[in-house]
């Protein structure tokens, strides 16, 4: 009994030493917030505040010092971001993830990126501010990794800490421009339908534009093979450590709309949710230069910033940047292809993947002169039918070093312009706001255009020369608004009205968010920013009740369970909300998911169905095609000898939908609220190790909101118990200049990227509730509320 009890208290003892050297080293690897800092590099003694939630407000004496402390603080709270960041265009997953991230890296190696953003760099004027705060930003980064701690992730992979270097920025811009399009999701797709099944099939999906009837107003054959580009990229997507762009909304309204007579700007840009975030939030003060801004992990300027004369945030434009080409081999010699004057030979590009604990993967991609070849990218492709890419990052200059940091210098809304100008690629909505009381929006992107016929929503001709890109827009061609007379900007991912003419194509959401924000933005005229912090947590859609009625007119009242009338009369009286206690959002979602599988599965087999479901066309059908009777996808062609009919699908989708939440949630029908189905979890990249969840992973919450209403908290439809929430605000940014010093944000999980960090989540709950937390500017308050950090001269 003696010994056991011994053998008890050695263990015991045991246990506390473990913990206790655990929590020591916990405490070790935590990021230093007060203290002093030796610093190379900088001139002058600089001092970073780091507020109650971890935002550091950075005081220099010049701009160059304040980009080496920036590059400092930010790789203290997020080197493992940076490190997956920089690794994605180039293809150096496997380095660290061995060969789970093969295919990954496969892809993105052939895309060029990187090669890209070599002859991007060579061209880059040395001397300009641009250039040399971008480097001294990265010696902050680099002087972390030589001398900071070492972030846990580092040890638990076995990862060696690399210096950065400029090429590492433009191949993080680079990942963050393709995870925009949608193109290479969505064209494949369309290619198959229509070579298996034929035009009339495609006249529900709206590609001539026509479904997008809520339009931002300007002021001024062989199908298979195509259809696995679609499947492939968005696995890789939807699998990649770092989450993809996909979304956003954002007004900015003019003095004349609001209470306190100045402009107030707001914006919540989509992207798939992740732990870390994606945005780091820091605020840089000099004698001659103020700027608050949100900055992507390993990149020197911000997408996102305000000071106290302008404030300016983005949307995805969706413009269609990408197009696929079918190229055509010489029959007798593979290594070349068809052009319209006779053949030509492939360019070719060796690329060589490191794998961990594998051997290295020689990759060989043929470039034509469309772009990269896709069959030596992934599976699934015949290689005898190369499909190349051609997308106008990799071919038009690249200046978006140059183009973020002018938009985050600008002096004027005339200079702000300029920096606008200056990307080709990615599309985006820039919008503006500033303290002179200008509003305003522009698109970016290199637009052109094609001979008249040549639908680019399909794989094109890349043999004939006649499906080519036939002429490069000028930037005074993209859809803008300046000042307009309704006296306020908005965007949410909707499609512009036509310049010219010329209605820009593209892959455009739905029209819900956008009417309900033009609902609510037309008839109130003294908007503040707590109306407005209301409007940017709205989780109504006035679309759904629309689809609702077209829904039960097709059911059979009489006919019903007493459960099935229940849930009929509980979507009769719906409003459209999806907040937490709501009943009905759980009901229609499961409906409609049972509808989209019987409508479409049958024509495209149940791996395109899925793949149907990513896709912003599935999201502009549902409404649509609802409402035709005539519908030639109510059919369904695995029956033979019968055609089966609107009111038949529907109401088999809906008995479908009510099994399977009596299945999943039990008989009572008022307790199938959303708060039980509409779940949400940061996921780490190490946390979907079952052992690390806990650790890494921040959640489940219960959260509110949808699919396409404002506050997007967007989910794939399914059949499965809960709707695991894929992304939505990435950040809520309200800024008032009535009132600048205390605009507001907030981000969905924390600041630091660092788990042992008290700012890992410490906003997670005000984010799901809705609320806010200030961006401090005064420095008096921030003085008075934060820790100090001296970073002193080496």
């Amino acid at each position: 009994m003696k010994t056991l009890k011994n053998a008890i208290l050695v263990l015991l003892a045991l246990l506390i030493s473990i913990t206790t050297a655990l929590v020591v080293y916990g405490f070790y690897l935590k990021p230093k917030y007060e203290g002093k800092v030796p610093l190379k590099n900088i001139q002058k003694e600089t001092t970073v505040y780091f507020d109650e939630f971890g935002v550091p407000h950075i005081y220099a004496s010049s701009s160059k010092d304040a980009m080496e402390v920036l590059g400092y603080v930010h790789a203290q709270d997020r080197l493992w971001q940076m490190e997956l960041m920089r690794r994605i265009a180039p293809g150096r997953l496997s380095e660290i993830f061995g060969s789970v991230a093969l295919k990954n890296d496969k892809f993105f190696a052939g895309l060029g990126i990187e090669e890209a953003s070599a002859k991007a760099i060579a061209s880059l004027d040395k001397n300009s501010p641009s250039y040399q705060l971008t480097m001294a930003y990265l010696d902050g980064i680099n002087q972390y990794i030589d001398e900071g701690k070492t972030p846990i992730e580092f040890s638990l992979v076995g990862v060696k800490k690399e210096k950065f270097t400029i090429k590492d920025v433009y191949n993080i811009f680079g990942y963050m421009s393709f995870s925009f399009a949608m193109a290479q999701k969505s064209d494949p797709l369309l290619t198959d339908i229509r070579n298996k099944y034929g035009m009339n099939y495609l006249k529900d999906f709206g590609i001539d534009g026509s479904f997008n009837t809520t339009r931002i107003k300007n002021a001024k054959e062989q199908p298979q093979e195509y259809v696995a580009i679609a499947n492939s990229v968005a696995s890789l997507l939807d699998q990649s450590p770092i989450p993809p762009f996909v979304g956003s909304n954002s007004w900015v309204i003019a003095p004349q709309k609001t209470k306190n007579g100045k402009v107030i700007f707001a914006n919540d840009p989509h992207i798939g949710f992740s732990e870390p975030g994606t945005w780091y939030e820091a605020h840089i003060v000099t004698p001659d230069f103020e700027l608050y801004g949100c900055y992507l992990a390993g990149t020197p300027y911000p997408l996102l910033g305000h000071n106290r004369e302008y404030a300016y945030g983005l949307t995805m434009f969706e413009n269609d940047d990408i197009d696929l080409y079918q190229e055509e081999n010489n029959p007798y010699d593979s290594n070349k292809y068809r052009i319209p004057t006779g053949f030509t030979n492939y360019e070719t590009r060796k690329k060589i993947i490191k794998v961990k604990d594998s051997a290295d993967v020689v990759l060989n991609v043929k470039v034509s002169r469309h772009g990269p070849i896709m069959n030596d990218m992934i599976d699934g492709l015949n290689k005898e039918k190369p499909v190349a890419m051609s997308w106008i990052y990799t071919q038009q200059p690249i200046q978006i070093l140059d183009a973020v940091y002018t938009l985050s210098h600008a002096k004027s809304k005339e200079d702000f312009h300029k920096g606008v100008a200056l990307i080709a690629a990615p599309g985006l909505n820039v919008m503006y706001g500033d303290a002179k009381g200008n509003v305003a929006w522009w698109a970016t992107g290199k637009l052109y255009k094609h001979n008249e016929g040549v639908n680019t929503n399909f794989v094109l001709d890349g043999a004939s020369g006649k499906d080519d890109i036939t002429e490069y827009l000028d930037f005074s061609k993209n859809p803008s608004a300046e000042n307009p007379a309704w006296n306020y900007i908005y965007s949410a991912n909707n499609q512009p009205e036509p310049i010219d003419g010329f209605l820009y194509p593209g892959y455009y959401l739905p029209e819900d968010r956008a009417r309900r924000i033009t609902q609510l933005l037309d008839p109130k005229s003294n908007w503040d920013k707590e109306s407005v912090s209301k409007m940017i947590f709205d989780n109504t859609s006035i679309v759904t009740p629309e689809v609702v009625k077209n829904l039960i007119s097709n059911v059979n009242y009489n006919v019903l369970s007493k459960n099935e009338k229940g849930a009929i009369t509980t979507l009769k009286s719906w409003k459209g909300s999806n907040n937490l206690n709501d009943v009905a959002p759980t009901i229609y979602n499961k409906w409609i998911y049972f509808y989209l599988k019987n409508t479409f599965e049958d024509e495209l087999g149940a791996t395109n169905f899925k793949q149907f479901l990513g896709t912003h066309i599935m999201k502009q059908i549902v409404a649509k095609q609802m409402s035709n009777i005539n519908s030639i996808w109510w059919d369904n062609i695995a029956s033979k000898n019968v055609k089966e009919t609107r009111r038949q699908i529907l109401s088999k989708s809906f008995k479908e939908a009510m099994a399977s939440l009596e299945k999943q949630l039990g008989n009572s029908v008022p307790s199938w609220t959303w708060n039980r189905v509409h779940v949400l979890e940061h996921q780490h990249p190490l946390g979907k190790v079952v052992a690390l969840r806990r650790i890494f992973n921040v959640g489940p919450f219960e959260v509110p909101g949808s699919n396409e209403v404002v506050n997007n908290q967007f989910f794939d439809y399914t059949d499965d118990a809960k709707y695991v929430v894929k992304g939505g605000p990435s950040t809520r940014r309200i800024i008032d200049f009535s009132d600048v010093e205390n605009s507001w944000s907030i981000l969905p999980t924390g600041q630091s990227g660092n788990p042992m960090s008290s700012h890992y989540s410490d906003q997670a709950e005000l984010y799901n509730a809705g609320k806010f937390r200030k961006m401090k500017m005064n420095k008096a308050e921030i003085v008075r509320t934060s820790t100090k950090l001296v970073f002193i001269a080496k």
